[in-house]
């Protein structure tokens, strides 16, 4: 269970901080944009895990002596990635009015990233219906305060929050792998 907790975290961080981007550049009617972009980055966060889950379900009988491997190997290059992106990169988007069209793109965008988690799905011992369920209500929870925190305070928190995620799926990869 602690686990499924960390990953929901780990994977909401990407929503959050675009959220937090989101309620800097638009601090008009910011409870309206903090649920559309709940709905949509917890929607999309929640079915990119069980498509990984489907899929690594399909797979993991020709590769189950590997698996461990390959789910601490994908985690660490999600995690890393994240990490880069807090240190070198920031959301670039100036963007000046956000439709469904622009969350739509943002959701796919974050949620990448839990396609490729949701195959850890498989080797931990959690009904995958209730992580996948767990992961996007736990973003959904993210994006809202995320949107609440950029109208407050700006930017600065963004890529922080990236960071502690990229950690916390790095951790999670080696407990899988070690443990």
């Amino acid at each position: 269970m602690l686990e499924v907790l960390l990953l929901a975290v780990a994977l909401s961080m990407d929503a959050f901080a675009v959220s937090i981007g989101l309620g800097a550049k638009q601090k008009a009617s910011p409870l309206k944009l903090g649920i559309k972009a709940g709905l949509y980055f917890g929607g999309f966060q929640a079915l990119m895990p069980l498509l990984g889950y489907l899929g690594g379900r399909g797979v993991l009988g020709w590769i189950e002596s590997y698996a461990h491997w390959i789910a601490f190997a994908l985690l660490l290059l999600i995690g890393s990635k994240m990490i880069y992106e807090a240190l070198v990169e920031g959301i670039e988007e100036d963007l000046a009015q956000v439709t469904h069209r622009v969350l739509l793109v943002l959701a796919i965008a974050t949620s990448i990233d839990a396609l490729a988690a949701g195959f850890t799905l498989t080797l931990l011992d959690f009904d995958p219906l209730m992580a996948c369920a767990l992961i996007g209500v736990t973003t959904l929870g993210f994006s809202l305060a995320g949107v609440q925190v950029g109208v407050k305070s700006g930017t600065w928190l963004e890529s922080k929050a990236e960071l502690l995620g990229g950690i916390i799926l790095i951790l999670i990869g080696f407990k899988i792998l070690l443990f």
